[in-house]
């Protein structure tokens, strides 16, 4: 069986996913969704779990979320204003310090975020003027009814998240749901063919923006050099857009120099192994 890891590096720009359709399983990673529905979608990230759940994405679709645990509605207001008075609690409503869908018919709800008090307070001080248009939001509340949401948790060891990113994260849900015997890795590409963010989705709402340092890679790179030395009956496969490019996103990674289960492939390789 083969699946398809799907990041959002931009060395997938322009790359038809749907032509992996017939070949295979595919699970993507966070914001994914707003273009490709994969068979599975993982996210890790508290602002666009709530933000997918708000969607109405997760009704129809099967995902993963990270921490995602169900609490019976009469502990909404004591969680959501905890030690805030009415006053206070009304004031908050002033400030777009809490992101909420609207609860319809649920009887359970999910939260992540900080002290609402203690962001409207901070504002409050702040000297700069205030932009609506700027997202403030630290606390996130999705009331969930009969949704194909699952908690990450449940295929970990011991039910303890590892903490792994998104992408490494697909991975280790994909090897615990199904019995893959190839594993092909499209658009994380770990660097930056820049100084700055290599991302599909930076300057929108819950990315970097544009302008930012590229992230380092240390952390990803570890988790996936786990995933694969941790399941050695898998062929990974690593999709470049060029095997001997000369980019950064095109270069060997050196910590997984060794790695007898992993080989690096360009997307008309790929392409020519399926036909």
């Amino acid at each position: 069986m083969k699946i398809f890891l799907v990041g959002n590096g931009e060395s997938r720009k322009d790359f038809d996913l749907e032509s992996l359709r017939s070949q295979g399983k595919i699970y993507g990673c966070n914001a994914l969704y707003r273009d490709f529905t994969p068979d599975v979608l993982i996210s890790v990230d508290h602002g666009i779990m709530h933000e997918i759940y708000h969607s109405g994405y997760c009704y129809k679709n099967e995902c993963w979320f990270r921490d995602w645990t169900r609490l019976p509605d009469y502990m909404y207001e004591n969680l959501v204003y905890t030690g805030m008075t009415k006053e206070q609690i009304e004031e908050s409503k002033k400030w777009d310090v809490k992101t909420e869908n609207k609860r319809g018919k649920c009887n359970e709800f999910v939260m992540h975020g900080a002290n609402l008090w203690g962001m409207v307070t901070i504002l409050k001080n702040d000297n700069t003027k205030y932009k609506k248009n700027v997202n403030q939001s630290v606390l996130k509340v999705s009331w969930v009814g009969d949704d194909k949401v699952n908690n990450i948790n449940d295929v970990m060891p011991n039910n303890v998240d590892m903490g792994w990113a998104a992408g490494p994260t697909s991975g280790y849900v994909a090897t615990q749901k199904d019995s893959p015997t190839e594993i092909y890795l499209i658009g994380h590409d770990l660097n930056s063919n820049t100084k700055f963010v290599n991302n599909v989705y930076k300057d929108t709402v819950h990315y970097s923006m544009s302008k930012n340092q590229a992230i380092v890679s240390e952390n990803w790179i570890t988790q996936w050099a786990l995933l694969f030395t941790q399941n050695p009956h898998i062929k990974f496969y690593k999709v470049n857009r060029n095997l001997k490019g000369a980019e950064n996103t095109d270069k060997p990674v050196f910590e997984w120099n060794g790695i007898p289960n992993l080989e690096y492939i360009d997307y008309p390789g790929m392409l020519d192994k399926f036909n």
